[in-house]
C-alpha cells in the first residue's frame, strides 16, 4: 500500500472535508481589525471547491434513508464541498493540489468552482502543479464576469496580523484571524519554508488564502500541526516562482505490504507538460502514481525475496509444523522477530437460511471471511454470480450506511463495476470484484477463492484513486492465504464438476465416492480407498483437505497434507477417518517435531495400532511409509487413524484400521 509522504497530505491532517458536509454559505464572517470596505471583493475572489453528489445510488436499502433528518442545507444541495480555490488574475485560480486531487477516480463529479451566489464554474486547463509543495494553478472553462483576484504581497513581513479566509466546515466563506508567527523550513530537503500562523483554521479551508494586515495575498492555506495550535501556509511567491507549463511530481513515498513490517522508503520524482485539461491531468497523475507502486512493490519484495515466505529460516517451523485443519481462513505474516504464522481469527459470526452462514474477521486493513453456500443457492449460481454472493454477504448487516445518526443497512451492492479472476502463486484461482460505495465515495474490493462449501474472501475498502495500490496488495497477499478446502461429499460432488474454480493441484487429486460402497483418494504422493465397513459414505459426510505449504525437493508447493472425514457435519459426531502427511524436521526446531518424528519412525504408541480411548472416542493409528528406496531413510511419513465414538474391542479397531490401510499407497519419497 502506497503512503504518500511528503508534503502535507501525508505528514499532517488535510483540511479537505471529506464527510460530504458541503454547504453553501453566502456570509462572511469578518475580523474586526479588517476594513470592511475589503470584504466585497475578497468574498468575490474566494471560491468553494465543490463536488457534485453522485446522481443514480446502485445500493439497495432495508427502508428507505431518513433524508428529512438530514439539515435543510445538507439534504438540498446539489454538491459536496471540499475545499477552498481563490483568484489571483484574470482566469487564474488557486487551490491546493491535494482538493484537486480528491477528484482522481471520484465517485462524485470534478472539482468545481462555486462562489457565493451558487454558481458553479468547471475547472479548464491545469496551468501549474506542485505535489511536494501542495498547489495548483488553473484556469476555469467559463470564469465569472469581471476580473475579482486578491492583490498579492510576496514578502509579508512576521508577527503581523493574517486573515485565514475559507470554506470552514462547509459552511460557507469565513474569515478568521490571527498571526504570522514564524517561518520552518518543510522537512523533505529544507527547499522552502513553511508560514506558520494562529488564524482559526477548519476542514473546508484547504486551498484558501492567507490575507495580510492590509487584506492582500500573503500564502495558501494547506494544513494544520497535529501537536500545537498552529497552521501552515505556503507562501505565494513559492506559487508565483514555479515554472509554469509543468507538473512537478517530487516528494518522498514510502510502500508497505501487510505481510511484514519492512517499509520501501523512496522517493518520486517526476514531471508531465502542461496545461492540459482535468481529465487529461489526471489521467497523467495517476500514471505516474501507478507507476511508482508498481516499482515500490517489485523493490520492497526483491529486498525481502532471501526471507519471503516459504524462504528463509523464519519460514522453517510453518514449514514442517502439523497440518492444521481450520474452518476459517488466516493470513500468513512475518512477526517482528522474523517468524512467520498463520494470524487472524473468527470475530463475528452470521447464520443465514439453508445452512448458510458468514463468519467474519480481519488482519490488518484487510477483512477475511468465509461464506457458507446455503443449501438452496445452486452451486452454479453461487460460483458464476458476484452479485448473489456479495447479496448474502449483506443479509448479515455487515454493510451500513448512516444518515443523521442513524444506521440503515444496505441490503445490496448491486453488480461489480469490474471483475477479472487472478491466480495466485499456487494457480488458486481467485475471483476479483469491485463495486462502489458512491455516498461515501469509497470502493469494495473483494479477492474470492472458491471452496467446496462456499468461498473464501479477502476484501478491503479502498477511495477510488488507491484501487491500483489495493490490488497490488492482494495480488500479493493472495499467496499467503492459508485455507482449509471443506464440505460436504454432496458440496465436493458440485465443486469437482467445476473445473474452473478448481486450483491447479487438483489436476493431481482425484476424488471418488460411491454412497454406501467406496471412498478413494488419490494424488501424486498418496493412494488409499476404504469400504463403507469402515465408516458409511454418506452425500453428508463431511470432507476436509488439509492444503497446506511446505517443501518437496526443496522446492515450495501448495498441496495436502490432511486428509479427513467425518462421518457426518453434527458438531457432537466425532467418528472420523484421517490419513496425515509428516515430513521429517530440519536440525534445530521446536523439540515436539523432533520428538513426534522419532515415535513416527519407531512406531511408538500413539502410533503403534494399538486402540486406546480418549475422551470418549475410541482412536487408533498406524504408520504407512513409502517403498523403501535403498539404505536411505524415508523423510515423509502418513499416519492412518480411525476413530468412532464409544468403547470398541481391539480387534474391532484393528480391523478397520487394517481395511483403511489395505490399498494404502505412499508414493512419494
Amino acid at each position: 500500500m502506497r503512503i504518500r509522504s511528503g508534503g502535507v497530505i501525508r505528514r499532517f491532517g488535510v483540511l479537505v472535508l471529506l464527510s460530504g458536509l458541503g454547504l453553501l454559505g453566502v456570509s462572511a464572517a469578518r475580523a474586526a481589525s479588517l476594513d470592511p470596505s475589503m470584504l466585497p471583493k475578497i468574498q468575490a475572489a474566494t471560491f468553494e471547491v465543490v463536488q457534485a453528489k453522485p446522481a443514480v445510488d446502485p445500493l439497495s436499502y432495508e427502508r428507505p434513508l431518513p433524508l428529512e433528518l438530514l439539515p435543510y442545507q445538507e439534504r438540498t444541495d446539489k454538491y459536496y464541498s471540499i475545499g477552498t480555490a481563490f483568484a489571483i488574475g484574470s482566469n487564474r485560480y488557486v487551490t491546493a493540489a491535494h482538493v484537486l486531487l480528491a477528484g482522481v477516480d471520484s465517485l462524485w463529479g470534478p472539482p468545481q468552482l462555486r462562489d457565493a451566489a451558487g454558481r458553479v464554474y468547471p475547472i479548464g486547463k491545469i496551468e501549474k502543479f506542485s505535489l511536494g509543495k501542495d498547489f495548483v494553478v488553473f484556469t476555469l472553462a467559463q470564469p465569472p464576469a469581471g476580473d475579482a483576484a486578491l492583490q498579492i504581497d510576496a514578502n509579508p513581513a512576521l508577527n503581523q496580523v493574517v486573515y485565514a479566509v475559507g470554506n470552514a466546515l462547509g459552511t460557507g466563506v469565513v474569515i478568521r484571524d490571527g498571526l504570522y508567527t514564524s517561518d520552518t523550513p518543510e522537512q523533505q530537503d529544507g527547499a522552502w519554508q513553511w508560514m506558520r500562523f494562529s488564524a482559526a483554521a477548519s476542514p473546508g479551508n484547504s486551498g484558501g488564502p492567507l490575507l495580510g494586515k492590509d487584506g492582500k495575498l500573503i500564502g495558501v492555506v494547506l494544513m494544520k500541526s497535529a501537536n500545537e495550535n498552529l497552521n501552515y501556509a505556503l507562501p505565494i511567491r513559492e506559487v508565483l516562482d514555479a515554472p509554469a507549463g509543468k507538473a512537478v511530481m517530487d516528494t518522498r513515498v514510502t510502500y508497505q505490504i501487510d505481510l511484514f513490517d519492512t517499509v520501501q522508503n523512496d522517493r518520486l520524482k517526476t514531471q508531465f507538460a502542461l496545461p492540459v485539461g482535468l481529465d487529461d491531468f489526471y489521467r497523467e497523475y495517476q500514471a505516474r502514481m501507478d507507476a511508482n507502486s508498481d516499482t515500490q512493490l517489485k523493490a520492497l519484495l526483491a529486498k525481502e525475496s532471501a526471507n519471503l515466505f516459504p524462504n528463509g529460516a523464519g519460514s522453517a517451523r510453518l514449514l514442517h509444523q502439523q497440518t492444521q485443519l481450520d474452518g476459517f481462513p488466516t493470513l500468513i505474516v512475518r512477526g517482528s522477530e522474523g517468524e512467520w504464522r498463520r494470524v487472524g481469527e473468527r470475530s463475528q459470526y452470521f447464520a443465514l437460511d439453508g445452512n448458510g452462514y458468514v463468519a467474519t474477521g480481519g488482519v490488518a486493513r484487510n477483512g477475511l471471511i468465509r461464506l457458507r453456500r446455503p443449501d438452496g443457492v445452486a452451486a452454479a449460481t453461487f460460483y458464476g454470480d458476484a452479485k448473489s454472493r456479495m447479496d448474502l454477504l449483506a443479509r448479515t448487516g455487515m454493510f451500513q450506511r448512516e444518515v443523521a445518526g442513524e444506521k440503515v443497512k444496505i441490503t445490496s451492492l448491486g453488480k461489480p463495476v469490474r471483475e477479472s479472476t487472478r491466480l495466485d502463486r499456487w494457480q488458486r484461482p481467485w475471483q476479483v470484484g469491485v463495486w462502489t460505495l458512491p455516498y461515501a465515495n469509497a470502493l469494495v474490493v473483494a479477492y474470492t477463492l472458491p471452496v467446496p462449501d462456499g468461498s473464501v474472501m479477502l476484501v478491503r475498502f479502498t477511495p477510488p484513486s488507491h484501487e491500483h495500490d489495493s490490488m497490488l496488495d492482494m495480488d500479493e497477499m493472495s499467496s499467503f492465504v492459508h485455507v482449509t478446502y471443506q464440505g460436504t461429499l454432496a458440496q465436493w460432488k458440485d465443486f469437482l464438476d467445476n473445473p474452473a474454480v478448481q486450483p491447479a493441484a487438483f489436476k493431481n487429486i482425484h476424488i471418488g465416492f460411491d454412497y454406501d460402497h467406496r471412498f478413494s483418494y488419490a494424488s501424486q504422493r498418496l493412494r488409499f480407498a476404504y469400504p463403507s465397513a469402515v465408516q458409511a459414505i454418506k452425500p453428508d459426510n463431511l470432507l476436509w483437505l488439509g492444503f497446506r505449504f511446505f517443501l518437496d525437493d526443496g522446492k515450495p508447493v501448495w498441496d495436502v497434507g490432511d486428509v479427513n472425514v467425518w462421518k457426518d457435519t453434527a458438531s457432537d459426531d466425532h467418528n472420523n477417518v484421517n490419513v496425515q502427511r509428516y515430513m521429517a524436521p530440519p536440525p534445530g526446531l521446536d523439540d515436539d517435531l523432533s520428538s513426534r518424528w522419532r515415535k513416527l519412525s519407531a512406531r511408538e504408541y500413539p502410533y503403534n495400532g494399538v486402540a486406546r480411548y480418549e475422551n470418549d472416542l475410541m482412536k487408533i493409528n498406524a504408520v504407512v511409509a513409502p517403498a523403501a528406496q535403498g539404505s536411505q531413510p524415508s523423510t515423509v511419513l502418513y499416519t492412518a487413524f480411525y476413530g468412532t465414538a464409544g468403547t470398541q474391542p481391539q480387534a474391532d479397531m484393528k480391523g478397520k484400521l487394517d481395511l483403511l490401510t489395505k490399498d494404502m499407497q505412499v508414493t512419494e519419497h
